[in-house]
């Protein structure tokens, strides 16, 4: 199936609570560009995005915090596009640093979201189909 990444730097203004704590919402703002891209490459329009299924806050994130969200076409309908999306810390600051500028790379990424959703696309505007 089709998968695509993308990956973002969390900066000052997406911090929207105290302690520079980012809202969730902006992972599912990713979760959407992903999607679109998808919906791109597997159909050749952007689609619309109707539902999430579900949605897994795993762990917080930071203004500074390094975000790659990965999503996967996991079923295809008709018109609709199942899909499965992860939101993962990658790169993080280093909270009392010799420098205000320090950051690390993670040994491991963190999960931060996950989510599966629904997208469709109508039929009329199919017009690059993979595989066809």
């Amino acid at each position: 199936m089709t998968k695509t990444m993308i990956r973002m730097r969390m900066n000052q203004s997406d911090a929207h609570y105290a302690g520079e704590l980012v809202d969730g919402a902006k992972m599912l703002a990713l979760f959407g560009d992903v999607a679109t891209e998808l919906l791109i490459r597997n159909d050749g329009d952007e689609g619309l995005f109707v539902a999430y299924d579900s949605v897994e806050f795993k762990a917080p994130v930071y203004a500074g915090d390094y975000i790659e969200a990965h999503g996967e076409i996991i079923k295809v309908g008709n018109t609709s596009r199942k899909m499965k999306f992860t939101a993962q810390k990658v790169i993080a600051p280093v909270k009392d640093g010799k420098y205000d500028s320090q950051a690390e790379v993670l040994a491991e990424p963190q999960i931060v979201c996950k989510a599966t959703g629904t997208c469709v696309v109508p039929k009329d505007k199919q017009n690059k189909r993979v595989g066809e």
